[in-house]
């Protein structure tokens, strides 16, 4: 009984690796299809959502089933707890890059950022696109440094986000349209949010290793 539980327990952590190699394809595309005006690209991250959807509630199921049937308690009870608030924030992580599409897609065929935020948004891109691949690698490997870098990487993309309020609010530019300016805020707040959920997965997987909690309340 005890080996079926283990192996349960393995399936849930390379299940979630398997979720969060989704999210990586989902901001990538996402990303791209903002930033070229892609709309086959947006369409299909806005369809794949649905597939994000599923995984998070089959894991969920198998969470409870498990806390339920097996009545699990220290380190075995912290990993299956953990794996739900995970995969709540994997699921996050992919309807914001779903958004993100969704505002590519609206916008068709103009893009919908102007040239002045193009570059900046270009670095948020790239930010959370790695921040999506560092999730993937921690949860693999249980590595804290890099667990630290999500964290890193996460003050640059609040950083950024910073920034795209002075694009809107600042003088002397191209004065942009209502929607561009509902575009560019809603976009950098996606993103934003975007590497709060990492650094949620980032601290459980820390708490999973070492039993320390850092308090995540602000990411949920």
């Amino acid at each position: 009984m005890r080996d079926i539980f283990t192996a349960e327990l393995a399936a849930l952590g390379e299940d979630l690796a398997a979720m969060s190699r989704l999210v990586e394809s989902a901001i990538a595309s996402a990303g791209t299809a903002l930033l070229e005006a892609d709309l086959a690209l947006a369409e299909t991250v806005i369809a794949d959502d649905h597939t994000i959807d599923a995984v998070e509630r089959d894991l969920d199921e198998r969470c409870v089933a498990l806390l339920a049937q097996q009545q699990p308690v220290a380190g075995d009870l912290r990993q299956v707890v953990s794996a739900l608030r995970m995969s709540a924030s994997l699921e996050r992580m992919g309807d914001l890059a779903r958004h993100v599409a969704e505002v590519a897609r609206l916008r068709y065929p103009d893009k919908a950022l102007p040239e002045p935020v193009t570059d900046l948004f270009r670095q948020m891109h790239d930010g959370a696109v790695r921040v999506s691949q560092e999730v993937t690698t921690v949860l693999e490997t249980k590595d804290l440094e890099l667990a630290g870098a999500i964290e890193r990487d996460d003050d640059l993309l609040d950083t950024l986000h910073a920034q795209t309020f002075t694009a809107v609010l600042g003088e002397g530019g191209a004065p942009l349209t209502p929607q561009q300016t509902v575009d560019i805020t809603l976009c950098g707040r996606y993103y934003e949010r975007f590497g709060d959920h990492g650094v949620s997965v980032a601290r459980r997987v820390v708490y999973l290793v070492t039993g320390d909690f850092a308090d995540d309340r602000g990411t949920l």
